[in-house]
Parts: structure tokens; sequence; C-alpha cells
């Protein structure tokens, strides 16, 4: 099994990567967090060469005219949504900025050439900070999970999960579906965030990240039985330890806000973004230095994945 070129691609961090039909692409936070970026290819592989086209570009003013974050690019009910989240200004409120969660549409078939159109807010019952929405199809129906502050819970984020009546509209109650609550979730930094879906087998997983993104940045892993019902928080289990952490020993430090896909010939590949530095050089907001990493992950005899340790750099890919 080949190993991935490490980076994947430099200067993207929350990547994300859809596999949609033939066709694979890619989208990720932009260094200048201003606008929504897509590149396609018909591999994982030519997405490293594909020319990032710009389908979207922040206004200079309003809710939606500052740090660009998270975005990710889906297929829900036959239209292209990108989600993600955006600010007023760069002014922190209580500690936290004010980001807000937008979904953008587009219903033409090519998303590179279509437009872009009809900016959604999605409302959520906190009126607080939030961020990191993810779409997935579960037993038939739609479910957008993200990231947002609860003033009742210590710290920056809790995870959260409700069902859509449409691509931006929440329907019925948001589950709270995990909070930090372990010392690893809490170093410096109380955050559960950038949650990603995987389903194998029997069971659905939720991927997070959890800590301050720097070296102590790392991922957990929530699960709950395919035809649990997945708004019932006693239905899900959580690990008490972290799935894919910093290592050392490969200087790659901080791994997380991941998502899952499929190489051409079916075999699960694990996205995310790293360091290759302990510490923050300079702004967190204006340092480019989490680039994409992607990396075969196997499955153990379980049930459960498991994703080894962020490998060492290597520039090029092996056979």
């Amino acid at each position: 099994m080949k190993t991935w070129p490490n980076p994947f691609i430099t200067q993207r961090a929350d990547p994300f990567i859809l596999h949609c039909g033939q066709d694979y692409y890619f989208t990720a936070s932009v260094p200048e967090y201003d606008g929504l970026e897509i590149r396609h290819a018909n591999t994982l592989e030519g997405l490293r060469e594909a020319k990032p086209v710009t389908v979207w570009h922040k206004p200079d003013s309003g809710p939606l005219s500052q740090l660009i974050w998270a975005p990710e690019m889906h297929r829900v009910d036959d239209r292209w949504v990108f989600y993600f989240a955006a600010a007023p200004s760069r002014d922190y409120v209580d500690g936290l900025f004010q980001h807000r969660m937008y979904a953008l549409l587009c219903e033409d078939a090519d998303p590179l050439k279509g437009r872009w159109h009809s900016c959604h807010q999605i409302i959520t019952p906190l009126d607080t900070f939030s961020l990191d929405a993810t779409y997935c199809q579960h037993q038939g129906r739609n479910w957008l999970l993200w990231a947002q502050k609860n003033p009742a819970v210590p710290g920056n984020s809790c995870l959260y999960l409700a069902e859509l009546s449409n691509p931006w509209t929440i329907k019925g109650q948001p589950l709270l579906l995990s909070c930090p609550e372990y010392a690893w979730e809490k170093a410096g930094a109380s955050v559960n965030e950038a949650p990603s879906t995987l389903i194998h087998n029997n069971r659905l997983f939720v991927a997070y990240s959890a800590g301050a993104t720097d070296e102590r940045y790392c991922m957990g892993l929530l699960w709950i039985d395919i035809d649990a019902d997945p708004l019932q928080r006693n239905n899900w289990i959580k690990l008490a330890n972290p799935v894919f952490s910093s290592s050392w020993e490969n200087k790659q430090f901080g791994p997380g806000h991941c998502c899952f896909t499929v190489d051409e010939r079916g075999r699960d590949v694990l996205i995310y973004h790293t360091r290759n530095h302990t510490g923050m050089k300079g702004d967190a907001l204006i340092d480019p230095s989490r680039h994409t990493r992607l990396k075969y992950f196997n499955w153990r005899a379980d049930g459960m994945p498991d994703f080894g340790l962020p490998p060492a750099e290597n520039h090029t890919h092996k056979p």
C-alpha cells in the first residue's frame, strides 16, 4: 500500500474531500480566510495539482465579512451545499469570536462553473459562537452535526446533532451530543469541535477534535449502533482516550479536523491537518503552517478504526 505525499496540500487547514460518483472535490480554509474554493479531480492524487477555483468571496462588511472557516461541500437532495462559518469582525466577545454557521447553495450540475447563491444562516436554539457544520445521511434522513458554545458548559464548544428539514433548517430540538470532560479535551482550551461521520459495518462513528489548536490538539471518537436512535444520548458511546494524537518521533503535531473518504480501490482514507512544529509561529490567525495530510487506516477485529500515528513528512510517495 502506497504512502501519500506528506504534506498532501500545503497551507490548507480544516480539509474536506467529497467523493461523488467518479469525482473527488477538495476544499479547506484558505490562509486569507476570505472565501470558498474547490479543487476537482477524478483521482485523489489528482487533487494535489488541480487548480483551485474560488466560487464565493466574502463581502466587505456584514455578518459574513470576516474569518471564513472550515468549509465543507456536500451533495444534499440534488443540490450542492457549502457549509461554512463566518464572523462579522475579528473581535472577541467574552473570550470567543462571533462565528455563526451558513449554508450556500448551487443548483447547477457543475459546482465549479455553477452559480452559488441563496446563503442562509443556520439558526440554532442557542444564538452563540458556532462552527464546523457537517452533513450526513443516516437512516434515510438528513442530519447536521456542529460545534457550539453552550453558556451552561465551561469551555469553548460542545458537539450538537439535529435532523434537517432542508439543507439550512434544523428540525426539532438538537441533541447535545458531547461536551469536553476528559483532561485531553480540556488541554489548553475546553473544546469539542470539527465532527465528521464514518459508517462501517453496523456502527455510525463520529470523530471530533479536542483541546487547544497547538500540539495538544487531538481526535476523539463516539459511536452508536447503526439502528439505534441517534437523538437519544444514552445510545452513544464515547471513548475515554484520544484516537489520533501528536507524534514527537514523526514531528507531526496537533492532528485533527478530519474527514474520511475512499480511494479509487475503495480503501479507507483519513484526511486531516497537522503542523510540523510545536506552538504557533506568531498569531494563530495568520499562521498558515497547518497542512492537509492523508493516510490509510485499518479496522480492528472488534470493529473499531485504528488510525495509528500521523506519519512523518516525505513530500513524495512510494509504491
